[in-house]
């Protein structure tokens, strides 16, 4: 199917591709879709490949088709004009369950795999990141960028690198920031945005930014920027990224600060990444090891959530899991408390299967650690 031209006949909207009956309140931001042929005609007809030479002539020949149909993440819509009732799936919708209006964004992806495009939905709080004041900070500025990105006009904080040990909270915040703004969040890791083929790398991250700017004012997250933004002297090592590299230079400096648009980076290593990639951040920011009171603080929050009660000296805890970050305290040292406490069939967590959990982190840390390790 090439979509070179379009005649001017009047287009069948298909009605019934919404799975919710409910009338939808708000019309759609964005609309992202990716061809998936005839999934329910069990194989019996040949799926023909789609080539799309102008992405504004798509979005106009899906308006008109589509334009009063409500979409919904994971529904279809039936092409009723040049393929009858060939399918595109609803990667994503913004907001969900919304109706397609002459001012919908309409965007067609060619991955075969859409895992890199996550609807994220998290009830995680800025207090709920013990610490990391600085990052906080920043992140109230770009919240108020996001609100009003008019008024930063060329000041905007476009963007930002968050750098430090796995489990300080990276992750946390970014989540924190979507949710207590209520933008779309793009998270993706790095890794995905490595294609199979050439040009694959390069391609979604332009589909990446365009989604994002399509549905301003959002977030982008790029987890371990590394995989994808390696220092040149490294790339040996895992092939040559360069046309990964230059197309997130591209992208990261085409971003208008109009637009409400902001990265956020995050890498365990600053220093391996590409120097070229590494300038265009105007803000490095450390997520650091907990303090002492910061562990306090962290243990009281898990333990708060945990199915059975805890019967332990947190002071004395917090001292014993000096230089754990959050996630290891969570995963390593209260989770395996409470598998244990489960385990034995008792309704408290003791100090003793605290003592068993410490044991055994203690015990991995002292392993041999192998040349790849």
């Amino acid at each position: 199917m090439k979509l070179n031209n379009i005649t001017s006949e009047p287009i069948i909207s298909d009605k019934k591709t919404s799975k919710n009956l409910n009338e939808p309140n708000s019309e759609a931001k964005l609309v992202v879709l990716q061809s998936v042929g005839y999934p329910f005609l069990c194989n019996l007809v040949e799926n023909p490949k789609i080539e799309i030479f102008d992405k504004e002539l798509f979005e106009l020949y899906a308006k008109e088709q589509w334009e009063g149909c409500v979409v919904d993440e994971g529904s279809f819509l039936f092409d009723q004009k040049l393929l009858p009732d060939y399918a595109f799936k609803i990667v994503k919708a913004h907001p969900d369950n919304s109706k397609i209006t002459n001012n919908t964004s309409i965007l067609l992806i060619e991955v075969q795999d859409s895992r890199e495009i996550k609807k994220i939905e998290s009830n995680i709080r800025m207090e709920d990141v013990i610490g990391q004041e600085r990052a906080k900070t920043k992140c109230k500025i770009i919240m108020k960028y996001l609100k009003e990105p008019e008024k930063f006009r060329e000041w905007a904080p476009k963007n930002v690198l968050f750098y430090g040990t796995p489990g300080t909270g990276k992750t946390m915040l970014a989540k924190s920031l979507s949710n207590e703004l209520k933008v779309p969040l793009f998270l993706v890791k790095a890794t995905s945005l490595i294609g199979e083929h050439v040009g694959d790398g390069a391609r979604q991250i332009h589909e990446l930014f365009e989604m994002a700017s399509a549905s301003a004012p959002s977030v982008i997250f790029i987890d371990e920027m590394d995989a994808v933004g390696l220092d040149r002297k490294y790339q040996s090592l895992r092939g040559d990224v360069s046309e990964v590299v230059n197309a997130l230079l591209t992208e990261m400096d085409g971003i208008d600060h109009h637009k409400g648009v902001v990265t956020i980076g995050a890498t365990n290593n600053p220093h391996v990444l590409d120097f070229a990639i590494r300038s265009r951040f105007e803000e490095e920011i450390e997520f650091t090891l907990p303090e002492e009171k910061e562990r306090l603080d962290i243990l009281k929050l898990y333990t708060s959530t945990m199915p059975l009660e805890v019967d332990v000296d947190f002071d004395k805890l917090a001292k014993s899991t000096k230089g754990m970050s959050g996630r290891d305290i969570k995963d390593k040292i209260l989770k395996v408390a409470l598998h244990k406490a489960i385990y034995e069939d008792l309704d408290v967590v003791t100090e003793e299967h605290i003592r068993y959990a410490l044991k055994q982190h203690k015990t991995k840390q002292n392993e041999p650690k192998g040349m790849f390790a």
